[in-house]
């Protein structure tokens, strides 16, 4: 947001800069994944795009170390799709060495029984946080538990989080994935659901400092619409930064519902945005239906055979996507 935008409507802080927003369902969700982790488990956290995974998950990592019960450690890797298990060998590696110059052996054997040996010297149980784990193969998923198993084998605990869409949950739930899927504790991060209206007034109040009502920079009207149409953080801090951007533009104070009403974009709930949020890409959907890519782009588009749609639009309901 713009310097003078900001200046204009007495915010100290971009809205993304917030920081962490908790309700009753935050609080209760921290506490079953702590619980699970300390049991050693396979974990799952499902949310859709901005619902605040990784903010929580900042936040449960930044309480584990605080506390030095449990050592967190995480991949730094971006291309997820692309990670193999050794990538989450070598992480535990860096996180637990305590040697400055970290040594792995490249044959397997002598790999995993170092990696055992290092475990048993932490003396720690062991957290291994994935983020963006909807983009990982089931084989890399597969070989996650089994690297638990080889730590619980030397008398350690190694237990394993994965953030991701529901995309995960639902991968996690198909036949071909009973052997992980089974033995994942999966929750569901619904962010602010049911909590719009107060995270649009908490977020006002620590973007001002508390020294500028919130009714003198939106109007009640327009609170009300955009609690209403928005589900997720990323999306009211999105609409609130063009809202402000566009009332400086036209010198409108309080921010009226017609103004954000024209902001809102018509296709925020269509198909393939709604399935994008839920962590599904056209190449995902071809792959997992058996589809070509065009008639994915062609059922978005309201352009698909009558039969082919409906063909379609049952596996996807069995799978479990929001349609």
């Amino acid at each position: 947001m713009r310097a003078e935008v900001m200046e204009h409507y007495g915010l100290t802080l971009p809205f993304n800069q917030a920081g962490y927003y908790e309700t009753e369902h935050h609080q209760q969700l921290m506490k079953d994944i702590r619980c699970a982790i300390l049991q050693g488990r396979l974990i799952a956290v499902c949310g859709v795009v901005g619902s605040g995974k990784t903010v929580m998950m900042h936040r449960l990592q930044h309480i584990l170390a605080e506390e030095k019960r449990i050592i967190v450690s995480k991949s730094l890797a971006i291309e997820k799709h692309s990670i193999k298990l050794a990538t989450f060998v070598a992480a535990l590696f860096y996180d637990l060495s305590k040697e400055k110059q970290v040594s792995i052996p490249s044959q397997i054997e002598k790999r995993d029984r170092k990696l055992q040996e290092l475990v048993i010297k932490n003396k720690r149980l062991v957290a291994l946080f994935v983020d963006e784990a909807h983009d990982l193969t089931g084989n890399t998923l597969t070989g996650l538990k089994r690297l638990m198993e080889l730590v619980e084998e030397g008398g350690s605990t190694l237990s394993v989080v994965l953030a991701g869409h529901p995309k995960l949950r639902n991968d996690l739930r198909r036949p071909t994935m009973e052997e992980i899927g089974y033995r994942t504790d999966i929750f569901s991060l619904n962010g602010i659901t049911g909590s719009q209206r107060q995270y649009i007034h908490w977020l006002l109040e620590t973007c001002t400092g508390s020294n500028v009502d919130s009714q003198t920079i939106l109007s009640e009207e327009a609170i009300d619409l955009l609690a209403g149409k928005l589900r997720t953080p990323l999306q009211i801090q999105l609409h609130l930064t063009l809202a402000l951007e566009a009332g400086y533009q036209t010198g409108e104070q309080p921010i009226s519902a017609a103004l954000i009403e024209s902001l809102l974009s018509r296709q925020l709930d269509d198909l393939e945005p709604t399935l994008r949020r839920h962590g599904y890409r056209i190449k995902d959907l071809a792959e997992q239906f058996d589809a070509r890519p065009a008639e994915i782009k062609a059922l978005f588009g309201n352009s698909l055979d009558s039969v082919r749609a409906t063909d379609l639009r049952g596996k996807m309901l069995a799978a479990g996507l929001p349609i």
